[in-house]
């Protein structure tokens, strides 16, 4: 669920600067910028369960967790994402210096665990060139990529600076997210979530 868009390559804080006065949102990648596009009745619903169920468990933990509006910042100079579900507990979150704190308030810095609902346009953009940037993140403990289509959660889980571990949970499985000291039957992140094939029969 994203565009290039044409426009002349940017500093970082010129995307930041620039974006700040524009409607949409935009990743930025090595100087480019990518449009935001809206996703899918499931991709919403599936993000949504898990940011209510993480929310829940974390409430009064000193954790942040947010959703689609906010972006992540791999590094002072970039790339600039915008995952499903992004969850920090890091002390740092919310501490900025004051020429800094209109950057602290829209981005993340130091997350534990990011979250992709995988659509068929960015899944392999979400396993592969998504992976590599966010597994920069030094805080990063885990990433979890969720399908849309099916019941099937991927979770990579950080095992040392470069090496993560994956396993697959599939239908009637408990995810276990040990970044947020977290576990839940997979039914529970497609509570009240129709695949294509059962809207068509419905």
């Amino acid at each position: 669920m994203i565009a290039r868009l044409n426009v002349t390559p940017m500093a970082p804080q010129e995307y930041l600067e620039w974006e700040s006065t524009q409607e949409s949102k935009y990743a930025y990648v090595n100087g480019e910028v990518f449009a935001m596009t809206g996703g899918t009745i499931p991709h919403n619903q599936i993000a949504l369960n898990l940011a209510s169920a993480l929310k829940a468990h974390l409430r009064g933990k000193g954790c942040l967790v947010v959703m689609a509006g906010v972006k992540v910042e791999v590094s002072q100079n970039g790339p600039y994402h915008y995952p499903d579900v992004m969850v920090s507990c890091d002390e740092r979150v919310g501490v900025a210096c004051p020429e800094d704190i209109r950057n602290a308030i829209k981005l993340i810095r130091y997350p534990s665990l990011i979250v992709e609902v995988l659509s068929p346009s960015t899944a392999d953009y979400d396993r592969g060139n998504n992976f590599t940037h966010y597994r920069q993140i030094p805080t990063l403990q885990e990433y979890v990529l969720i399908s849309a289509d099916q019941i099937s959660v991927d979770r990579y889980r950080r095992i040392s600076s470069r090496r993560w571990d994956l396993q697959t949970y599939i239908e009637t499985e408990t995810l276990s997210l040990a970044s947020v000291d977290w576990q839940a039957p997979i039914e529970l992140l497609y509570e009240d979530v129709r695949f294509a094939e059962n809207a068509e029969e419905g």
